[in-house]
């Protein structure tokens, strides 16, 4: 399938409403319209949910889509954590593990995808939890920022510091599984 035919695939269009999505959001939270940023980000994540599914339900699974969409969620993810930060609602080291983590990622992924080295992107379990967490966590940094309670005060702060553990050591299980794949794979274009 060519890369044209791929991006008409209604999966990776629901990738792209995704990315799309990310300027208002960032405008939303900017302009400290909290209440509209959470729902850009609910719909965002509802397509995030259901393009998967629709891909496996059409048989329309490609690897454009298999490399975009986790690139659409570390964007989206990593932009909201710099405008939090920027707007004071997340600490700056806890936006620094998650943007460096994920710049990372993305320049690795994107050079081993692009030299046909590596196009086989699985999440790993902890790389699973880092992304489940940093979406829980953005969700209740948007919710406190309208109504707060102490309790959801304590659960945002206990999330926080859970991304400040698990962003790098999602970061580092990627690096080993990379490095371990790189010596047992041929490098084609590097």
């Amino acid at each position: 399938m060519t890369l044209l035919r791929q991006a008409r695939a209604l999966p990776n269009l629901l990738t792209l409403v995704r990315v799309i999505a990310i300027p208002f959001l960032v405008k939303a939270m900017l302009h400290r319209r909290e209440e509209v940023a959470l729902l850009i980000f609910v719909v965002a994540g509802a397509t995030d949910a259901v393009d998967g599914r629709l891909a496996r339900r059409l048989n329309q699974s490609t690897k454009l889509g298999q490399f975009l969409d986790p690139i659409a969620d570390k964007l989206m993810l990593s932009t909201l954590f710099l405008t939090a930060t920027y707007i004071g609602l997340v600490p700056l080291y806890v936006t620094v593990l998650v943007f460096a983590r994920d710049v990372g990622i993305l320049l690795i992924a994107t050079l081993l995808f692009f030299s046909h080295t590596m196009r086989d992107f699985r999440p790993s379990a902890i790389g699973k939890t880092n992304t489940l967490v940093q979406i829980f966590t953005m969700l209740l940094v948007m919710v406190t920022a309208v109504r707060t309670t102490p309790e959801l005060s304590h659960l945002r702060h206990s999330l926080l510091v859970m991304i400040a553990w698990l962003a790098p050591l999602s970061a580092a299980q990627y690096a080993w599984v990379v490095i371990h794949r790189i010596g047992t794979e041929p490098l084609e274009a590097l």
